[in-house]
């Protein structure tokens, strides 16, 4: 909680919160330029903002409640990328709550990087938006400051690494469901159970991963490091990494892929070295995507409820914007394990 007081008048050694006119008098330019920086105005000389900037986050300015003027009704939301069926999940999730408060979605992608480029924040001030949401990305020390500074609530969804305590972010229980994942095999009766994880970079991929660590440590089995892979959560990673895994002088009996996309990417492995799926391999992804249920066989997963994550991350945002302060600023929704056809008890 932000605890702020008015500057006593007189007493020695207080100069009192910075503000736009202290600001400017340092930076040697006028007031409104100081609020054309923090409005994203493009006529302003790079060296110019760039003296702005530094001292805005020198003083730790910071624009108070309700004092950002007019904020644009739109939603600011980024992917690292947009290429799978996981993005269209969670911009169904966004623009149903944004529709309910009367905002637009703009969306935007950082092709690939888990950090936003300087020119995706300079848009993001010159479009003055209610909020900021990035999925499997993150801001910078320095743009959180310059969002602050502006008064712009962001918040991240999945983020991809540690948001930290001040950072409001919306996740599941990753750890929870490769426990489940993995448990489910074991239950079933296999022992040599493979995983292709998502990128190591990433929070929720390493806390997959973890979890099968943990069910497999719990049961007393063995990990085999020639088992476990890192893929990149896309269908071309679970292929490749299903191939090295079935290819194994003793392959595994089941594998546990860190994604719905990298188990359909298995299916295809299984398929082109003549291994049946689950007669000869059992399979579990994660997310519980809509295409998991017309996989042949349909697939069984760990249900990653990415819409209700999208909801929960578009109402958080919007709460911010009106100055309200959650009781938590993290989030982190429960995750299922959903049985279909892909897997069955191990064969002797």
């Amino acid at each position: 909680m932000t605890v702020s007081s008015s500057p006593q008048r007189g007493r020695p050694g207080r100069s009192g919160p910075p503000t736009i006119a202290k600001i400017a008098k340092e930076a040697g330019v006028s007031a409104p330029t100081v609020s054309k920086v923090l409005n994203g105005r493009a006529d302003v000389a790079a060296e110019t903002r760039a003296r702005v900037e530094a001292l805005i986050r020198q003083h730790g300015y910071q624009r108070r409640g309700n004092a950002r003027a007019n904020p644009s009704p739109m939603l600011d939301l980024i992917f690292h990328e947009l290429e799978s069926a996981w993005a269209v999940e969670v911009i169904k999730g966004v623009t149903r709550v944004a529709h309910e408060e009367g905002l637009n979605v703009v969306l935007s992608e950082s092709a690939g990087s888990t950090t936003p480029g300087q020119s995706w924040v300079d848009g993001v001030f010159a479009r003055r938006p209610t909020g900021v949401i990035l999925v499997l990305s993150d801001l910078s020390p320095a743009q959180r400051t310059q969002l602050t500074t502006r008064g712009i609530p962001f918040v991240v969804v999945d983020p991809a690494g540690d948001p930290g305590e001040d950072a409001p972010s919306i996740g599941s229980a990753n750890w929870s469901g490769g426990v489940a994942a993995t448990r489910h095999l074991i239950e079933l009766g296999h022992r040599r159970i493979g995983v292709i994880a998502g990128p190591p970079t990433m929070m929720c991929s390493r806390a997959r991963l973890d979890g099968y660590r943990a069910a497999m440590d719990t049961a007393g089995l063995r990990v085999d490091p020639a088992l476990i892979r890192s893929g990149n959560f896309h269908v071309e990673g679970g292929y490749e990494n299903g191939l090295a895994l079935l290819r194994l002088p003793v392959p595994p009996t089941a594998i546990f892929a860190g994604s719905d996309l990298q188990a359909l990417g298995l299916y295809e492995a299984a398929r082109s070295m003549g291994v049946r799926i689950p007669h000869e391999l059992s399979v579990v992804g994660y997310d519980d995507l809509p295409v998991a249920v017309w996989a042949g066989p349909p697939l069984t997963t760990i249900r990653q409820p990415l819409i209700e994550m999208a909801e929960a991350a578009a109402r958080l945002v919007v709460s911010l914007s009106r100055g309200e302060r959650p009781a938590n600023l993290r989030i982190d929704l429960a995750t299922s394990l959903v049985v279909r056809q892909s897997t069955a008890p191990v064969r002797d």
